[in-house]
């Protein structure tokens, strides 16, 4: 997940998250759908004050929101006194050391403010006394059972007496990382379309599955490295024209991977 956000990706999303076209901006903004295109395309820079304006009106946004000088888009004017954040939590969010976007989507997420409230209530101590309580009452009851009964030590009953005192940590730390789980779970599938987030799928077992297609192409072993190679690189070799394989073969011949890997090696022999 990236740190920061590109005008372009900031003008794509906030016509995306509105489910605009592009001629839909166009007929409201004036602007054309080309420009608007271009706006949005990673590699374009240059964008007219005026359309900046004309769009942040149209989004409702402020031009710095547009230009991605601030991440607020409806609290511009929001004070660090009103935060409550200590000198070392602002230092924090302007030393670049962690992700602030994300820190924002974890403490906007539905179950942060669970998880702030048990975290809460573990620090000041809060259920303490009643963990305790449970705690000696169940201890009382299987003192009881042993002077009565004197039961042995495997005996069911007084191993469950045992057990079912509960350790404050244990149960804190227990709710909490099901609440924190369920909030990075949320997230990272929020994300999963990134062009930052990892693929899920395995390139080794791409890799493999395009050499075990590769041995079933018909043709030489040069044949079958370059269908890997080609595959590696997105190009369907079975498209290529003749006189394409050709020239790709020509080239391979010369690369010392080929020379080195099996197929070189079968070649040889």
């Amino acid at each position: 997940m990236k740190q920061g956000i590109t005008i372009q990706e900031r003008l794509k999303d906030l016509r995306t998250e509105r489910h605009l076209k592009l001629e839909d901006v166009a007929e409201a903004t004036g602007i054309s759908k080309s420009a608007l295109g271009n706006y949005e395309n990673d590699d374009y820079r240059e964008i007219s004050h005026g359309s900046i304006i004309t769009l942040a009106e149209f989004y409702n946004v402020s031009t710095d929101y547009l230009l991605c000088l601030t991440e607020n888009r409806n609290h511009p004017d929001t004070g660090l006194t009103e935060l409550h954040l200590s000198d070392s939590m602002v230092e924090l969010l302007k030393s670049g050391r962690i992700n602030n976007r994300l820190l924002c989507e974890i403490a906007t997420h539905e179950n942060f403010i669970p998880l702030m409230t048990d975290a809460e209530i573990y620090v000041d101590g809060i259920a303490t006394m009643r963990f305790q309580d449970i705690n000696a009452a169940l201890e009382t009851v299987r003192a009881e059972v042993l002077q009565k009964y004197q039961p042995k030590k495997e005996d069911t009953t007084l191993k469950a007496l045992q057990a079912s005192q509960i350790q404050e940590e244990d149960y804190f730390c227990h709710v909490t990382h099901k609440e924190w789980d369920a909030i990075l779970h949320d997230i990272r599938q929020e994300h999963e379309d990134d062009a930052e987030s990892a693929s899920e799928q395995s390139n080794t077992l791409k890799i493999i599955a395009d050499a075990e297609k590769a041995m079933r192409f018909p043709g030489n072993a040069l044949d079958k490295f370059c269908y890997v190679m080609c595959s590696q690189l997105q190009i369907s070799y079975e498209k290529l024209t003749e006189k394409e394989r050709a020239d790709l073969k020509n080239i391979m011949k010369k690369s010392g991977i080929f020379k080195d890997s099996p197929l070189g090696s079968q070649k040889r022999r």
